[in-house]
């Protein structure tokens, strides 16, 4: 019995914060891996994402999740370029990329972007040891995290999970293109490790594409 989380899998832009005795100092986007693009002036626009954190804060917290543009919001904001004579955005996850890349914060801080956090990167003076408590972690501290998850540690509980997921993730202000599953105890995760390209403590189960006139 492996227990695993099952989350939503967020189809945004995946970025990476830190914070430094509670403060947000940098905001990057994962880029290759390795290699990101600085977006800190550009995150902090984002008014769901605190500048501060709430309540005791590690001395250095570094925080993954994915900068997304709100569904209703990414609607009015192509019926305004429209009105504009402006070309509409193809989807909201290339909206939200976009927005990401500019050079001004003023024009960023126009768009209805919103940021949902899915766990810990590095970290000093913070105890986890199950992936299953991040999430009201990061509540405490002020980070917008996700809603809904499960936890299963057999087939059948995973596969009900994917598909109770499916029956309500059209109902988030984001996009969804999948499930995670991912290994609850981060001991075990240790263990498994990693391939080149990929985590042995992780996988994606994907959605049918969902298919639209062009």
């Amino acid at each position: 019995k492996i227990p695993v989380v099952i989350e939503p899998k967020v189809d945004g832009v995946a970025v990476s914060l830190t914070y430094e005795h509670g403060k947000l100092q940098t905001a990057a986007t994962r880029g290759d891996g390795v290699v990101g693009d600085d977006i800190t002036q550009n995150i902090k626009t984002i008014r769901s994402v605190p500048h501060r954190l709430k309540g005791a804060a590690p001395a250095f917290l570094e925080v993954r999740g994915e900068v997304y543009m709100d569904k209703r919001g990414f609607d009015e904001l192509n019926k305004k370029r429209v009105q504009n004579g402006l070309p509409e955005f193809a989807n909201p996850r290339n909206a939200a990329a976009g927005s990401l890349k500019q050079l001004d914060p003023k024009i960023v801080a126009q768009r209805p972007l919103g940021v949902v956090f899915y766990g810990t990167g590095a970290a000093e003076g913070l105890e986890l040891d199950l992936h299953s408590k991040v999430f009201s972690l990061l509540r405490r501290f002020g980070l917008p995290s996700t809603e809904k998850w499960w936890r299963a540690d057999s087939v059948e509980g995973i596969l009900r999970a994917i598909h109770e997921l499916d029956a309500v993730r059209h109902d988030f202000a984001y996009q969804t293109d999948g499930a995670v599953m991912k290994v609850d105890s981060l001991a075990q995760r240790e263990r498994l490790g990693f391939t080149a390209k990929a985590p042995r403590w992780a996988i994606a189960y994907k959605y049918e594409a969902e298919r639209v006139q062009t």
